[in-house]
């Protein structure tokens, strides 16, 4: 035990520390107050408690969001509530050693979240995309601005869903642009049905079909953007729907997830044997090789944009520059030299730059 400024910290064993260490500025960027993230993990000794007490805490915000609801305050009930969402997502994100656990974790993120999206500004609502025999969960929310709207589809990664995307979200919301994020297969509401898979074409028809059956939506200014292995899936889209779409962003992807496995924290790995149905860490890092761009990104042809943090622990570097030498169309390279996996602790320096230039593909003055 030691003490760190107003803080007991107690020793920790190393998923806790490796949890801690390579996602902090994400939680806080997406939605998790810094003194909470400090409240939480400063009391977590064994990586066996990390679940129980992020579901506190989000219990916390969501009493805070249904009072508010109960007291007809709903523009506060809806930001509490999505919080809450964010605390009970981060909760489960990658903890698969209870199933159980983390599944009753994540029926409380998609509880509150959907209680938030009315009261959302702008409002959100809920939708199911078809695709093979189930569908897709997916929200969708339009900017306050006569339509039919551009439309920015948000994919997530091995361990992010729809219920922490709504910083990001709001950055193209407020360009005019309206946003669709999705939960894929081995994602969200589909990952106890539908295992993580490389192939994403006939997932990226479902969406554009579901686009186009929505009239709040053009469905001639569509763009598609990812983080982590979204930022696989984002390119995989684009290669599938050539000049259906009209940019494509990939922040933090990999060009061949399993020539990182190696490298990958124990946790991650973990969750992507879940996720991807392998029998064991062997299974899991021949399936991870099935994520590659090799042979598929020359088929890009849409306006690529890579944003990409040279500390990535994740994912190497190099992986960004072998996209931007492979993909067909014209490609950018925002290489942020301090930045991390998903380059949460320099937001400033590429989040309203990648929705200032999806704006200016979507919506040309």
């Amino acid at each position: 035990m030691r003490q760190t400024g107003r803080w007991i910290v107690i020793d920790q064993d190393e998923r806790v520390a490796s949890a801690i260490s390579n996602w902090a500025p994400r939680f806080t960027t997406n939605g998790v107050t810094v003194s909470d993230f400090q409240r939480v993990t400063s009391g977590i000794r064994r990586w066996s408690e990390w679940c129980s007490a992020w579901s506190a805490v989000g219990l916390e915000h969501e009493e805070l969001g249904r009072r508010a609801l109960d007291q007809g305050r709903t523009l506060s009930a809806g930001q509490h509530l999505a919080q809450a969402a964010v605390y009970f997502h981060f909760a489960k994100f990658v903890f698969v050693e209870d199933v159980a656990q983390m599944r009753e974790a994540h029926r409380r993120a998609v509880t509150c979240l959907d209680a938030a999206l009315p009261h959302l500004d702008p409002p959100g609502r809920k939708v199911q995309l078809p695709f093979e025999s189930t569908a897709l969960a997916g929200v969708l929310r339009l900017p306050p601005v006569e339509g039919p709207h551009p439309v920015v589809v948000l994919l997530s990664g091995l361990d992010s869903t729809k219920e922490e995307l709504r910083s990001t979200e709001d950055t193209f919301l407020a360009r005019g642009m309206a946003t669709l994020s999705v939960d894929g297969p081995g994602q969200g509401e589909a990952e106890y049905d539908l295992p993580i898979r490389g192939d994403w074409s006939p997932v990226a028809e479902a969406i554009l079909d579901a686009v186009h059956g929505m009239p709040e939506l053009d469905g001639s200014r569509v763009a598609v953007w990812g983080v982590s292995l979204g930022g696989y899936y984002a390119p995989r889209v684009a290669a599938a729907l050539g000049d259906r779409v009209k940019a494509c962003v990939s922040l933090a992807g990999p060009w061949d997830f399993g020539a990182c496995w190696d490298g990958l924290p124990q946790l991650t790995r973990e969750t992507f044997e879940v996720r991807s149905r392998a029998a064991d860490d062997a299974g899991a890092r021949r399936i991870a090789h099935t994520l590659s761009l090799e042979g598929v990104a020359q088929q890009i042809t849409a306006p690529l944009l890579i944003v990409f943090g040279r500390q990535d622990r994740l994912i190497p570097w190099q992986h960004a520059e072998l996209m931007r030498d492979s993909a067909g169309g014209p490609t950018e390279l925002l290489m942020l030299e301090d930045g991390n996996h998903g380059c949460a602790n320099v937001a400033p320096w590429h989040r309203p730059y990648t929705a200032d230039w999806l704006a200016a593909r979507l919506t040309p003055r």
